[in-house]
């Protein structure tokens, strides 16, 4: 079986802007490599809001050399971004957002959810491009909740959404630009299950809420990040309470990784060319 090489969690909550309560699970700046090809995990945990008419989110800001990605459980979000693209993002929807050489993007509540308030509950991963990848052109994956395969792990609930990838002989939704694998999942309390990835990928799993026992002697709880070594091909997850979980693998990239706020390349020269393009409006504008 795999083996856990390191347990993190972060119980101190902020905001990015003023629609997204998060706390951030983990970051390239502080694991680098280990988590190679994905950057960044911020998850907003159920958190109410109350009814208004006040737009909360985030406004027109840029990417560039990564993609994000946002998986909705609770809420809605609509947006826009300067190559096109844009909608409104439900419970069980899919955001896959390829910034590529250069996009603008905005993010609010939308107005109904602002409207009637209630739980909003979302992730968002940043997965790294490849250095040749890393000028594509911007584009945007819709996934609603209907064209993702889910996988009944049990006869009780337990399940398991392919976002990106594949699991056994079914496939995810997205495309990606290098092998990841993306399985949102949930595990009745008492039940257990043995997962199988490719070895030599970097291996994470996110547990969002509850409380489990990988390999039948590391008990997590929850939110924490796991990262397991990148030998061997199987671990196990027993659920002491309903839980729900992420699992992320892919194939590290062994890239040089320089990051500047929302600007992630291979270089300081590229960092540079970045914020140079970006002030001089090669990102785009954004359309009314």
């Amino acid at each position: 079986m795999k083996k856990v090489v390191g347990v993190y969690q972060n119980k101190h909550m902020h905001w990015v802007g003023d629609g997204f309560p998060v706390y951030n699970l983990f970051s390239y700046d502080r694991l680098g490599q280990t988590i190679s090809p994905f950057l960044l995990l911020d998850y907003a945990a159920p958190y109410r809001f109350e009814p208004t008419n006040a737009q909360h989110g985030v406004g027109t800001h840029p990417h560039r050399g990564f993609e994000t990605v946002t998986i909705a459980y609770q809420g809605e979000v609509t947006h826009k971004d300067s190559a096109g693209g844009g909608g409104t993002i439900k419970a069980g929807d899919v955001q896959w957002m390829t910034a590529g050489g250069g996009i603008l993007h905005q993010e609010f509540h939308s107005p109904e959810f602002a409207h009637d308030g209630g739980l909003f509950e979302m992730v968002q991963l940043w997965v790294n491009l490849p250095a040749h990848s890393k000028m594509t052109p911007a584009k945007y994956q819709a996934i609603e909740s209907t064209q993702i395969q889910s996988i009944d792990l049990d006869d009780v609930g337990s399940e398991l959404r392919v976002i990106a990838g594949q699991y056994q002989d079914t496939a995810g939704a997205a495309t990606t630009f290098s092998p990841v694998n993306v399985w949102d999942g949930k595990i009745v309390a008492g039940q257990a299950h043995t997962f199988y990835v490719t070895e030599g990928h970097t291996t994470l799993v996110i547990v969002l809420s509850g409380e489990v026992i990988l390999n039948d002697n590391q008990r997590i709880e929850a939110p924490s990040l796991v990262v397991l070594s990148r030998e061997e091909i199987d671990f196990n997850v027993k659920a002491e309470q309903d839980s729900k979980f992420l699992i992320l693998t892919g194939q590290p990239l062994n890239e040089p990784i320089e990051g500047y706020g929302p600007f992630v390349m291979n270089s300081k020269a590229e960092i540079v060319e970045a914020v140079h393009d970006f002030n001089s409006g090669k990102f785009g504008v954004m359309q009314d």
